[in-house]
C-alpha cells in the first residue's frame, strides 16, 4: 500500500509551484495530510494503568479528506442515522449538476453547494406534500459529493427518502405502496424539471450570473435501496475519510502514479495513471470550503424531531438496525508489555522533544 503522505512529499514542492491558485483550505489539507502519523507530526503520552508502561504515539491529524483519520466520527453518523429507521420502502436519489454549471460552482462552492442540497429537498418535499398517497411531512438524508469514481470534479448530492410522511395536523404515518409489485417514489424526469426549476431561481436569486447555455434536460436518478442501511453505509464511507482509500493507490514511479477505480457504467475496475501533481490536485480540488456541512437531515429526520420520531418508532413498535453493535466506541490502546489497556496523559508533544532531540522549553 502507498500512503499519500509519501505521495505528498515527493511532489509538494512541484505542486505548490504549479498550483500557485490553490485555495487557503487545499493548502491546509496538503499539510494535515503530508503530516499526518508521521515522524513530523505531535505525539501523544499513553501509560499503562497495569504497569505504568508509557508510550509515544504520533497524533493523527484529523482532517476530514485524510484517509487514515475520523473514523469513529463517520462510525457515529452511521449509527445516527440508522437510529431514525423508520417502517417504509427507502430510496436513494442522486440531483447531478449539469456540467455546463460546474464551473460556476467552482467559482461560488460554498453558494452554489448550499442551493444543491436545499434545493434537491424543496423539490422532494414538493413532491410529498403533493402525492395522493404521501401527503405529508417527508424526511430526508442529504450528502453532497463532489467527486466522480474517477475524482474528477462532479458535484452531485445523494438523498436517501423514506417514502413515508407525517400528517401533523391529522396525526397519521403515510407509506407509499408500489406500483405493480415494483418499488416506485417519484417520476425522475419530472423531479429533474422541477429541480431544475428551483436550482436556476435560487442562482439568480443570489446574484450570480447563469452561463449563455445550459441543458433542457438535467438528471436526476432514483432507485430503491430497501431498508436503506446499505446506501447510507456507501454514503458514510466518504463523508470524513477523502474522496480515495490508500490501497487503491497501486503505484507511484517515474513521475506518475496510478489508483483504481470501478467504472460506474460497466461496474469493472479501471485504473487511471497521472502525474503526481495533477493526481494531489485531484484530490484536494474536493477540499470543501472551510466549517461548509458536507450531510444535513431535513423534515422528521431533522434533529428538531428527535422526540416526534421516537414517539412514532414506539408506537409502530419498530426496533431500529443495529448493525453497529459496538456502538463505535473509540478503539482502546494495548500495553506492549501486560496487555492491560493504556490511557492518553499528555497530548501535543514535538517529536523531537518526545524522543530526547529537543531540550523541554522554558
Amino acid at each position: 500500500m502507498i500512503l499519500l503522505s509519501s505521495i505528498i512529499q515527493i511532489f509538494k514542492a512541484e505542486f505548490l509551484a504549479t498550483y500557485q491558485n490553490a485555495l487557503p483550505s487545499q493548502l491546509k489539507a496538503l499539510t494535515a495530510l503530508e503530516q499526518c502519523r508521521t515522524t513530523q507530526s505531535p505525539v501523544m503520552m499513553a501509560q499503562c494503568d497495569g504497569c505504568d508502561k508509557q508510550i509515544f504515539i504520533p497524533h493523527s491529524c484529523g482532517h476530514r479528506n485524510c484517509p487514515h483519520c475520523q473514523h469513529h466520527e463517520s462510525q457515529q453518523w452511521l449509527e445516527r442515522q440508522l437510529n431514525k429507521q423508520v417502517p417504509a420502502e427507502y430510496f436513494l436519489l442522486t440531483f447531478t449538476l449539469p456540467a455546463e454549471l460546474r464551473p460556476l460552482a467552482w467559482q461560488h462552492q460554498r453558494t452554489l453547494y448550499d442551493l444543491m442540497i436545499r434545493c434537491s429537498w424543496e423539490t422532494l418535499k414538493t413532491f410529498a406534500q403533493n402525492d395522493p398517497q404521501l401527503q405529508g411531512k417527508a424526511g430526508a438524508i442529504s450528502v453532497l459529493h463532489t467527486h466522480s469514481r474517477r475524482l474528477d470534479y462532479h458535484p452531485h448530492v445523494h438523498v436517501v427518502m423514506p417514502a413515508a410522511t407525517i400528517d401533523a395536523d391529522k396525526r397519521r404515518w403515510r407509506t407509499k405502496t408500489s406500483k405493480n409489485k415494483k418499488a416506485y417514489l417519484f417520476n425522475h424526469k419530472a423531479l429533474a424539471k422541477v429541480f431544475r426549476a428551483k436550482l436556476l431561481a435560487a442562482i439568480c436569486e443570489a446574484g450570480l450570473e447563469l452561463p449563455a447555455r445550459y441543458p433542457e434536460t438535467w438528471v436526476v436518478d432514483v432507485k430503491s435501496v430497501g431498508s436503506g442501511d446499505k446506501a447510507l453505509v456507501y454514503l458514510g464511507r466518504y463523508l470524513y475519510k477523502g474522496v480515495i482509500q490508500e490501497k487503491d493507490i497501486i503505484a507511484c514511479k517515474d513521475g506518475l502514479v496510478t489508483f483504481r477505480y470501478q467504472d460506474s457504467k460497466t461496474k469493472k475496475i479501471q485504473t487511471r495513471t497521472l502525474p503526481g501533481t495533477q493526481f494531489l490536485w485531484l484530490i484536494l480540488q474536493h477540499v470543501l470550503p472551510k466549517g461548509f456541512r458536507r450531510t444535513r437531515n431535513f423534515g422528521f429526520l431533522h434533529a428538531n424531531s428527535k422526540r416526534l420520531l421516537a414517539l412514532l418508532q414506539e408506537l409502530l413498535r419498530l426496533n431500529p438496525i443495529k448493525i453497529l453493535v459496538e456502538r463505535a466506541l473509540r478503539p482502546t490502546i494495548k500495553c506492549p508489555c501486560c496487555g492491560g489497556a493504556m490511557r492518553i496523559v499528555k497530548t501535543r508533544i514535538p517529536a523531537l522533544r518526545a524522543f530526547g532531540l529537543l531540550a523541554p522549553s522554558g
